[in-house]
């Protein structure tokens, strides 16, 4: 993907300054490892004579972050200050904040946010770090932060209050999810879109349909409200979660009527999904044959060939893999593990390896291709496969990465009751070459 779809437009005009961004953001794509250093990058990006403003680097480390290469976000945001010199905002400390949180943990996160400045700790600052608790599930911390915001008079507008009901509604703490909503009618702040669809998935999560269906045709009542498709898909997992399907329906119906141009990629993947978890197969290839042509990518392929195996259509299922696999220029091991799955949940292990040893033919698989099939071979109690895959799984991971914990603990449990020690030394081993 390019960059420049991302950035937005170049300021007054510079189309110039957009293409050299747009440059570095490729360079910065270049490179496969997310967890690698981009610094030596930046600094050679400098010394070719490249310039770069804040704007621009605000925006790759948005894009960044946004295309979850939070490592290279963060050190972005650091290149920014500790080589270019520029000084912080309070909005670059909220982001840095964040992504503190995301790399490093909580820890780091709190320390970074002790530390900051008494200009800079303002109600972005703090927005940061109760989304940061929120996203960790700590609730005591999370509000005391929110307290501390009323104190402070940060608590002016909806964002917090979303943050909680979000909070709230993953923790299952759902009689906290009232009192809120009374504090926001007492202080005359507004129910955004982001509040109510919250309040709606909280009420899904509790299975309170009667209560889901009053705020939904509150919303639709409502002049003042646009009720978005994203709303009438939260909708209509509530139904199919407590299996109304007929209602289900009606839901993703107005997915797709009100769904708008620019959304219709994002909502043909939900749409995918939902089709698929109604048991409705006709309807699923109709929003697959009529949106494919237009908003083919392979995401979509890979949640039609998820949705398919939910069907049990694993005929269809290996048809949209080929028509994949015909068509796609960068290979994607995420689309062949949907189907490897499939297989391996049927037990054709036969095709399952026949599936990855074509793959594999001048390509190097992912980590969580081999662990599928440990996990596959573990299942059907088969397990020397299962010590052989997981073997090759911990030997395609990078850095950082680790191997399914059961898979882990089945596999060395059976090479000790068969007493293979060298086979268990050899495990520990990658294992710590992972580490190292």
């Amino acid at each position: 993907m390019k960059a420049i779809s991302f950035l937005g437009r170049p300021r007054h005009g510079k189309v110039s300054a957009q293409i050299e961004i747009t440059s570095l953001y490729d360079r910065i794509q270049a490179i496969r490892d997310p967890k690698a250093s981009i610094s030596p990058l930046l600094n050679q990006y400098i010394e070719e004579g490249h310039t770069v403003s804040r704007p621009q680097l605000r925006s790759l480390v948005r894009a960044m972050k946004d295309f979850r290469r939070y490592h290279h976000a963060l050190e972005m945001s650091q290149w920014m200050t500790d080589c270019r010199y520029l000084p912080l905002t309070p909005s670059d400390v909220a982001i840095r904040l964040d992504l503190i949180s995301m790399v490093h943990g909580q820890e780091q996160a709190e320390s970074y946010f002790n530390n900051i400045p008494k200009v800079l700790k303002n109600h972005s600052a703090y927005g940061a770090l109760l989304s940061s608790y929120v996203r960790e599930k700590f609730v005591e911390k999370a509000e005391a932060t929110m307290q501390k915001m009323r104190e402070m008079g940060f608590v002016t507008s909806s964002f917090p209050y979303n943050m909680l009901i979000n909070l709230y509604s993953q923790t299952e703490n759902y009689d906290k999810i009232e009192p809120l909503i009374q504090e926001m009618e007492r202080k005359s702040i507004p129910c955004d879109k982001f509040t109510l669809r919250n309040l709606m998935a909280a009420y899904v999560a509790a299975s309170d349909i009667c209560a889901m269906e009053k705020l939904l045709n509150r919303m639709d009542k409502d002049l003042h409200i646009s009720v978005d498709w994203n709303t009438y898909s939260v909708a209509a997992n509530g139904y199919l979660k407590v299996g109304l399907i007929d209602k289900a329906l009606e839901m993703i119906k107005k997915i797709e009527n009100n769904t708008p141009i620019s959304e219709r990629p994002t909502a043909f993947k939900h749409l995918l999904s939902l089709y698929g978890r109604t048991g409705h197969k006709e309807e699923l290839y109709r929003v697959w044959n009529l949106y494919k042509p237009t908003y083919e990518h392979t995401q979509a392929y890979s949640c039609m060939i998820a949705s398919l195996r939910k069907l049990d259509d694993i005929e269809g299922a290996e048809k949209i893999f080929q028509e994949w696999e015909s068509k796609c220029t960068a290979y994607d091991f995420r689309i062949l593990n949907r189907l490897l799955s499939a297989y391996c949940e049927k037990r054709v292990f036969d095709k399952a390896e026949s599936l990855v040893s074509k793959a594999i033919e001048g390509r190097t698989a992912y980590p969580t291709t081999w662990s599928i099939l440990a996990e596959g071979y573990m299942e059907d109690k088969q397990m020397p496969k299962a010590v052989e895959m997981l073997k090759k799984a911990i030997s395609a991971g990078r850095k950082g990465w680790k191997p399914n914990p059961i898979i882990l603990e089945a596999c060395m449990e059976y090479l000790e009751g068969q007493g293979e020690s060298e086979e268990i030394e050899e495990i520990v081993r990658l294992c710590k070459e992972l580490k190292d």
